[in-house]
């Protein structure tokens, strides 16, 4: 295992930030006609939307940002990088398939569902089972994290079926999936800097007479 570069604090920190301000301002440009609690982030992408060039420019800089975090993550299990470039490429794929401005399409919502599975359970196939691994990337907070990915995807199903509250569902899911390479790179970082300060601070061993 390598290890991890810091411009991937870069590419990962900005995942969520760009995916935030993305539907935040695609809404505002959409005005009151759109509903953030009752409908999802993929409306803000459709064909025609007056937001649409944002929202569809964020899910592309999404997609890139976990590609090249992916990429720079080698502590990573290759499984999970694997899982989490594909999660990336899949958002890119999103944002060049937008729905309708009427109706739903099936192409996006394949894809999209591929996506939040991919992004769900990379946390997972990233864990090492070895002791000395930083905290994100062992097995109990990456079941941690992959569960309550999931537990996120299932209540926004839930919220489309009754026509209740998808857009908070959808938002809360694709937020924690957006944070959590972060979380894995700012563990990965500080893992390295504690066993660097651990060498240097090593007592040398007395020299015989």
């Amino acid at each position: 295992m390598g290890l991890v570069p810091k411009w991937t604090l870069l590419s990962s920190g900005c995942a969520p930030v760009l995916l935030v301000a993305g539907w935040v301002i695609a809404a505002r440009l959409e005005g009151p006609a759109y509903d953030p609690v009752s409908q999802t982030i993929s409306v803000l992408a459709a064909y025609g939307a007056a937001g649409s060039w944002v929202m569809t420019g964020a899910l592309l800089a999404l997609g890139a940002c976990h590609l090249l975090t992916a990429w720079g993550l080698r502590l990573a299990a290759l499984a999970g990088r694997v899982a989490l470039g594909a999660g990336g490429a899949t958002a890119v794929a999103v944002a060049l398939l937008p729905v309708p401005s009427s109706g739903g399409s099936l192409r996006h919502g394949s894809v999209a569902a591929v996506g939040f599975a991919l992004l769900a359970v990379w946390p997972l196939l990233a864990a090492d089972r070895g002791g000395a691994v930083p905290w994100a990337l062992r097995p109990r907070p990456a079941m941690a994290a992959t569960a309550l990915m999931c537990l996120g995807a299932l209540w926004f199903v839930v919220e489309m079926r009754q026509q209740g509250a998808p857009g908070v569902a959808e938002r809360l899911v694709t937020f924690m999936q957006s944070l959590w390479p972060f979380v894995v790179v700012v563990s990965c970082l500080r893992h390295r800097r504690r066993r660097t300060r651990r060498m240097t601070v090593r007592p040398s061993r007395p020299r015989p007479w």
